[in-house]
């Protein structure tokens, strides 16, 4: 059996329990802080698949309408120097207030500094339903659910 049906056959219960183990590696301030932005980021996208990667330079956890890596909307991206905000396709979105950050052709992406204040500030608050809205393929009626698709064996430090 295959890494990914192994990840993909495992209990909710399970996967809650490596996800944490990975969160666990950072800063207890900023461990929490990812746990505070992945609940604000779960109660918004009740119906996405999340999924998981813990690799080499960050733990990311994207939010996507299907278990497609690359129709992922927005992913939360941390290391050991904070949290950040990703849009897949953040370069197509309108940024009135220039809060998008890189320069990459497709993905921008927002520091989360105060966390899920920043989170739910309304300029990320509007860049995040333009994200939707501009999304190809829309949120099913379903209840989410979370998968694990990376872990890197090596890994920069996360404290």
């Amino acid at each position: 059996m295959s890494a990914m049906k192994k990840a993909a056959s495992k209990k909710p219960a399970d996967i809650a329990k490596q996800v944490d183990g990975f969160i666990v590696k950072f800063e207890p301030a900023m461990a929490k802080r990812i746990r505070e932005v992945r609940t604000a980021l779960r109660k918004r996208f009740p119906n996405a698949v999340e999924m998981v990667y813990d690799n080499y330079n960050f733990f990311v956890i994207g939010y996507s309408p299907t278990e497609k890596p690359t129709d992922y909307i927005v992913s939360l991206a941390a290391n050991s120097k904070g949290v950040g905000l990703s849009f897949n396709h953040g370069a197509d979105l309108g940024d009135p207030d220039g809060i998008l950050e890189g320069s990459g052709s497709q993905n921008r992406f927002v520091r989360l500094v105060d966390g899920v204040k920043t989170l739910k500030a309304p300029q990320v608050a509007a860049l995040i339903d333009a994200a939707v809205v501009n999304s190809e393929k829309p949120f099913g009626d379903k209840r989410g659910f979370t998968v694990v698709r990376s872990v890197s064996a090596k890994q920069r430090p996360r404290r």
